[in-house]
């Protein structure tokens, strides 16, 4: 059975978009469960809404693995992906609210969205441009796994920094 990336790296999208929405509620869905905290949104903060991006994109990597292991360089193409991603939702979002000085809700999400696609787009480039060359996958998935403990360290042990405060109740992370 042929394997297309193309079509792989589509439900990638579609798994990163419908389950960092559905993040996004499933903390106060379920009560504000302290042990759902580290893969949800617990708040309104810029690094609350990355974590949305990461998690399923980090897990559709790791089911995707499975499908592709002769793909040595899938490893260093996800980290390159879920870097993009990350960086472009504080990008676009404090440059939206640095030029029209507020962020409604709705651009918010395209933003999530915006960022999700362009990863997943850069993905597919590199995959198909056959001129990826990964020496150390290894490292590369170590670092998306040290990228999931800063997630789960930084819900409960948050830096008082404005990347991680809550634009609307201005608190920090999560508290136990």
């Amino acid at each position: 059975m042929k394997r297309s990336i193309g079509l792989w790296q589509l439900m990638g999208f579609a798994v990163t978009s419908l389950g960092g929405t559905v993040l996004h509620f499933l903390y106060d869905w379920l009560g504000k469960a302290v042990w759902i905290a580290p893969f949800s949104g617990v708040n309104e903060s810029t690094w609350e809404h990355m974590k949305l991006l990461f998690w399923p994109m980090f897990i559709f990597a790791a089911v995707q693995s499975f499908f592709f292991k002769e793909r040595k360089e899938l490893w260093c193409v996800k980290l390159q992906g879920v870097l993009l991603g990350l960086g472009l939702i504080p990008a676009l979002f404090y440059a939206y609210n640095g030029i029209i000085g507020s962020s409604p809700d709705w651009i918010n999400v395209v933003i999530f969205f915006i960022s999700a696609a362009i990863a997943y787009i850069y993905e597919t480039c590199r995959f198909n441009s056959g001129a990826v060359v990964c020496k150390h996958p290894r490292l590369a998935f170590y670092l998306l796994c040290a990228i999931a403990v800063l997630f789960v360290v930084f819900t409960f042990r948050t830096p008082e920094i404005g990347i991680f405060k809550d634009p609307i109740t201005e608190t920090y992370g999560v508290s136990v």
